[in-house]
């Protein structure tokens, strides 16, 4: 037996391509040295059998990462220009609130303008302990001490189903309603319970408008803005 031969079969069993790649990663020079490699070496094309030089494999595999690259540009400039959309609805909606002179007037208002702005087709609001002066309207009609409860115990806004909640009743097509939104109004930065002193309630026929894995961020400025414009409607210390 070829003593050359046995050891190149040793040393070619010791080496694996790792130990290949890492060689050529840290050799840079090696295809300078050896540049008949480059025209030499064929691969198979992604795109059909035929074979193509090593230097035609890095283009497209550079074509096929820039093309990847691009389509992400393209979602984060729709990504950019939804979110200026949504800020600018948010914009005009509190302005109308800031402009509303008739406290007594403000929860028609938002609930108005956020079906308007927002293509929301339901909305509604209740405020509970609201002053005397508004006993008559709409928003001050009474609620359950469970509607009460169910609020308060709300950490962020809920977004889901209509599972028969009571809060759906309060919008003008309950029937219709598939999923909810119910954004707890609150006294400033207060939590719990004794925080919550209203609901606003955002319903849709469409079951996957409001999902429960949807993001509540803007739900809750929403919620932040209105709660601030409506502590106006409690009686005054």
């Amino acid at each position: 037996m070829n003593p050359t031969a046995t050891n190149s079969a040793a040393i070619a069993g010791a080496i694996t391509e790792t130990d290949i790649a890492h060689y050529l990663a840290n050799n840079p020079g090696f295809f300078e040295r050896h540049a008949e490699l480059l025209a030499s070496v064929q691969l198979t094309s992604p795109h059909g059998q035929r074979a193509v030089s090593l230097q035609e494999r890095q283009m497209e595999m550079l074509r096929e990462r820039i093309k990847g690259l691009e389509m992400k540009i393209v979602e984060m400039i729709r990504h950019g220009q939804e979110n200026v959309a949504i800020a600018d609805r948010l914009h005009r909606w509190t302005r109308a609130i800031l402009l509303t002179t008739n406290p007594g007037d403000l929860p028609q208002v938002m609930t108005d303008e956020l079906k308007r702005r927002f293509l929301i087709p339901q909305a509604a609001i209740r405020l509970w302990g609201a002053d005397e002066a508004f006993s008559l309207r709409p928003f001050a009609r009474p609620v359950s001490d469970d509607l009460k409860s169910f609020a308060g115990s709300l950490t962020l806004p809920y977004c889901g189903v209509n599972a028969g909640f009571e809060a759906a009743g309060w919008l003008d097509d309950p029937p219709t309603v598939m999923s909810l939104a119910m954004l707890p109004l609150r006294h400033g930065a207060a939590e719990g319970p004794g925080g919550v002193f209203g609901l606003l309630v955002l319903g849709s026929p469409d079951p996957t408008r409001y999902a429960a894995e949807m993001g509540t961020e803007f739900l809750m400025r929403i919620a932040e803005v209105a709660s601030a414009a409506l502590v106006r409607l409690l009686p005054q210390a």
